[in-house]
C-alpha cells in the first residue's frame, strides 16, 4: 500500500530503516487514540496490544519537553520517565506546546521526524518483541519495525517507565 508520507516515515526512509505502514480509518470521536489503534490492527497484524506503542509529550522538571513512548494498555510512572532522561521529576506536556514543539498533532505524535527532535525514552518492554508499531506522524497511521530500530532511529534510551 503507498502511504501518505509523514516526517517520520521520511525520516526511517531516508536513513534506509525497514518499516512498513499501516492504516485504519480514524474516527474523531475516539476516546483514547490508542486504544483506537489496538482496535484497528491488533487482529488484522496479529500483534498484542503490548506491541502498540503510544507517544506522550512530557515536561521534565529541567523545563525541556522530552518523549516517552510504551505499551498503549500501559499507564506511564512519570517520575521513572524524568529520571531515565536525567531529571527529578516530569509532568504531562500542555498540549498546544506539545504540537507546536513536535509539530504533531495529540493522537499522532511519533517519537520520529519530529520538528524539534526530543529526547527519548522507550519502555523496556518493547525489546521483548520482534516488532513493534508506533504512530506515523497522523491520526490512522501507524509505522511497524523492529524495536532496536525505533531505538537507533529516535535516539531513545530504554527503561522501565510503566507503572
Amino acid at each position: 500500500m503507498a502511504a501518505a508520507s509523514t516526517p517520520a516515515i521520511k525520516a526511517l526512509t531516508s536513513a534506509g530503516i525497514a518499516h512498513r505502514v499501516h492504516s485504519y480509518a480514524h474516527d474523531p470521536r475516539a476516546a483514547s487514540y490508542g486504544e483506537e489503534a489496538v482496535d484497528a490492527l491488533g487482529t488484522a497484524l496479529g500483534v498484542r496490544p503490548e506491541q502498540i506503542f503510544k507517544t506522550l509529550v512530557i515536561e521534565l522538571s529541567t523545563g525541556a519537553l522530552a518523549v516517552a513512548v510504551l505499551p498503549v494498555p500501559a499507564k506511564l510512572a512519570l517520575k521513572a520517565a524524568a529520571a531515565a532522561l536525567g531529571a527529578p521529576k516530569a509532568a504531562m506536556a500542555d498540549k498546544t506546546k506539545a504540537e507546536r514543539t513536535t509539530g504533531y498533532v495529540l493522537g499522532g505524535v511519533s517519537p520520529l521526524g519530529q520538528r524539534k527532535t526530543l529526547p527519548t525514552v522507550l519502555d523496556e518492554s518493547a525489546l521483548g518483541w520482534d516488532r513493534v508499531l508506533c504512530s506515523a506522524g497522523r491520526r490512522g497511521l501507524e509505522i511497524e519495525l523492529a524495536p532496536a530500530d525505533l531505538v537507533r532511529a529516535s535516539g531513545a534510551v530504554t527503561a522501565a517507565i510503566t507503572g
